[in-house]
């Protein structure tokens, strides 16, 4: 964090659009400030996108004599069921309200909204980084305004709230997940007083919607180390109320001195390992879903675990049943039922071939199988894969690695010689229809399975004639035999 003056601030806001503003508020009578996350960012020198003002007035009428004043450059939107007005102003967004105070019924996070004071709004925020204004009215341009300290809170790196935590968790129950979702974006502690409130205000989040709790649950799985936040949900109560599958990954049984490993924990380290391998990734929703993926693969352990005195703790097929809850999870959570969730349970569901083939021989047809039931994913499964070697053992866990390496490899290899990603086979049902003068039936799929084998298990090229050589082998096998027009008539 850096230390800020308020010749610094003035710095800062040197821009065209915060003058505009001021000097627009001046005309109007009004006090004006920049808040929130956007002062925030400055201390930290984070990029900020948000830019909120609060007007000590009509925040609206600001923003429609603002636009009128940028001429056609700007666009103004207004929200007067919310008392908000929107300004764009070519690359900026700048979103006006009026100075508020709030007041709250038990059964709704919908606030009793009045018109208020600063003091009023900033009482109102979140949390004390987040309550910090800067004035842009010409007398007091760049003048901070912090009655919480939350710059000491910055310099401290803690997260606390304003004013008592538990008045503030209770009114607004999002504020939870959002006190650990700035923890766990920022790296912060959260101040003891309101980490007790998390505990004791947990049951209040149920009034929220599946929506606005995904999409703080979101936020933490794009942070830097998401673990953090995961660890902060299942301490406080709040992981086995909003995601009971994930909790229930957590401890340890043990039965004749043989323990297996924690599920929960191992998890977190997964998803860590993921959240590291692709910070660098331009597309952020492949980003997303594919710490989704890992946050779930292995999910379905707690109800494939099993004790064989002859083995010791098992979790056969726990990636098959891992991909069946998938959908559960997501309709349960409100996250999308579409190709995202698709690719997340396929990621899910094939988890567990890598690795096999990894600890085996790498075989080509294992390979070629791999790389056919993957498609388009096969890079995204084999990163998941890599984060989920997590043994403590250095040796094991180089040597799997090693034979990643070679997976990868054999994956580059055969895919330039026999094109398999993504492959149709070379010969398809209605071609075996004219040539067999078959109808539908099951012989079809049989023949069309027995190609599709011979080619992943190398014994045909991936070419039609040679797809159409073992087609008639096949059917001839099966008394079937192909039709010949008289070309003479």
């Amino acid at each position: 964090m850096r230390e800020l003056t308020r010749e610094d601030f003035i710095h800062e806001l040197d821009h065209t659009i915060f003058h505009r503003i001021g000097d627009t508020a001046d005309e109007l009578g009004v006090e004006c400030y920049v808040v929130g996350g956007y002062v925030r960012d400055l201390f930290l020198e984070r990029p900020s996108k948000d830019i909120d003002v609060v007007v000590v007035g009509s925040g609206i009428e600001v923003a429609k004599a603002l636009a009128k004043k940028l001429g056609r450059s700007a666009h103004l939107s207004v929200f007067r069921n919310f008392g908000t007005a929107q300004v764009k102003y070519h690359q900026t967004e700048v979103e006006f309200v009026g100075a508020r105070k709030e007041s709250y019924s038990h059964d709704s996070r919908k606030p009793i909204v009045e018109d208020g004071t600063l003091e009023d709004d900033q009482n109102r925020r979140d949390f004390t980084i987040n309550a910090m204004a800067i004035c842009l009215n010409k007398e007091r341009f760049g003048e901070l305004v912090d009655p919480f300290d939350g710059v000491w809170d910055l310099r401290d790196r803690l997260i606390a709230t304003p004013l008592d935590p538990d008045i503030t968790f209770s009114d607004d129950p999002l504020r939870m997940m959002r006190c650990i979702r700035f923890a766990t974006q920022l790296n912060f502690m959260i101040e003891q007083e309101t980490e007790e409130a998390l505990f004791t205000n947990k049951e209040r989040i149920q009034i929220i919607s599946k929506e606005r709790i995904a999409d703080e649950m979101n936020k933490i799985m794009l942070s830097p180390a998401p673990s953090i936040g995961f660890e902060l949900l299942f301490s406080c109560g709040l992981l086995k109320l909003i995601f009971p599958e994930l909790f229930a990954l957590y401890g340890v049984e043990k039965v004749n001195g043989r323990a297996h490993k924690d599920n929960f924990f191992h998890t977190l380290e997964v998803l860590d390992n993921v959240a590291k391998a692709t910070q660098d990734w331009d597309d952020k929703e492949r980003k997303l879903w594919i710490r989704w993926a890992a946050l779930l693969h292995d999910i379905g352990k707690p109800k494939s675990k099993r004790w064989e005195p002859s083995i010791g703790w098992t979790f056969h097929n726990h990636n098959a049943i891992g991909e069946k809850m998938v959908a559960d999870i997501f309709r349960n959570l409100k996250l999308p039922l579409n190709e995202k969730m698709k690719y997340v349970q396929k990621l899910v569901s094939l988890h567990m071939r890598p690795i096999a083939i990894a600890d085996d021989i790498v075989t080509d047809s294992a390979v070629r199988r791999l790389l056919f039931e993957a498609g388009d994913d096969i890079d995204d499964l084999m990163t998941l894969c890599e984060a989920d070697i997590t043994s403590k053992n250095e040796v094991k866990k180089q040597r799997f690695l090693d034979n990643f390496k070679l997976v990868r490899k054999k994956l580059v290899d055969l895919e330039e010689k026999d094109r398999i990603r993504n492959f149709q086979p070379p010969v398809d049902g209605k071609e075996i229809m004219a040539v067999l003068g078959l109808s539908p039936c099951s012989q079809i799929g049989e023949i069309k399975e027995t190609i599709k084998d011979a080619i992943l298990d190398g014994k045909i090229p991936n070419e039609h004639d040679a797809a159409y050589q073992l087609m008639l082998e096949k059917a001839a096998s099966m008394n079937l035999y192909p039709i010949y027009k008289d070309t003479d008539n």
